[in-house]
């Protein structure tokens, strides 16, 4: 199996397959998730909430990412991985560029970050500079303060045409993927539609190019609660490995996520 690419991803787009995402933080995972075939493993700063026990991803420094990403990629031979640059990592274009670069040397193939237009000229400079970038619109976790909650997005008109503009705005930056969280199926149909790069939905429902879940989710050992937009995977087999074959076969059918994992 050859390593996956973005040209490879973009590609899956193009022919209609569903892309498959797990998030992962250490050898063990990434190797059971890469010999599955899972397309891409995500260094989330989830990590701070199902990892470290806090209450949100804000706590999550760059060392953090840059450790799990090396754990990862150790084992993770075929996957593409994405690190997420953590909060205030990237508040300016110095501080971008250095922490983006931190964890490229950790072996990550792409770096994500969170918010809409105002990035736009921080990921022209990253890719620039040989850094692929993945935006991350919608619910965005490191916001948490300003939106009041984990609370689903753009169901108003207004907002769900500025998260349109803010995904047009930043693939013309330069992003190569868009990781679309907690927003109604309709709006996130309508973004997958107006891209021509890939979108990654999680709470987003099925029209989306492909989904990505916390693992720990996946496998029901959340430290807190499962979102509506996951599934306990593992209590439908019982074992791990077939728990993520079932994950791989349910998106790739379309069959995850239905309506009951959905917002409308």
């Amino acid at each position: 199996m050859a390593k996956v690419s973005v040209s490879r991803l973009a590609k899956m787009k193009q022919d209609n397959q569903k892309i498959t995402c797990m998030t992962a933080y250490d050898a063990s995972f990434a190797a059971i998730f890469d010999q599955a075939g899972i397309q891409v493993l995500l260094v989330g700063d989830s990590l701070g909430m199902v990892l470290q026990g806090h209450d949100s991803t804000l706590p999550v420094t760059v060392n953090d990412i840059s450790y799990h990403t090396a754990s990862v990629v150790s084992t993770a031979k075929n996957s593409f991985v994405i690190s997420d640059l953590p909060f205030m990592s990237y508040a300016t274009l110095e501080s971008t560029y250095e922490n983006a670069a931190i964890l490229m040397r950790a072996g990550a193939n792409m770096v994500k970050m969170e918010g809409g237009k105002w990035l736009a000229d921080s990921i022209k400079g990253l890719v620039e500079r040989g850094i692929p970038v993945c935006g991350h619109l919608g619910l965005t976790p490191q916001s948490v303060n300003i939106f009041g909650g984990y609370k689903v997005q753009g169901r108003e008109n207004k907002q769900a045409e500025e998260l349109i503009k803010d995904a047009l705005i930043l693939q013309e930056a330069g992003i190569q993927l868009l990781v679309l969280e907690c927003v109604p199926v309709s709006l996130a149909e309508r973004v997958t539609k107006a891209l021509h790069i890939p979108v990654i939905g999680i709470g987003a429902g099925s029209e989306t190019d492909g989904q990505i879940l916390v693992m720990h989710d996946a496998f029901g050992i959340s430290a807190g609660f499962c979102p509506k937009f996951s599934k306990n995977f593992l209590l439908e087999t019982g074992d791990i490995r077939q728990a993520v074959n079932l994950y791989k076969e349910q998106v790739e059918s379309g069959q995850f996520p239905s309506a009951e994992h959905s917002f409308y």
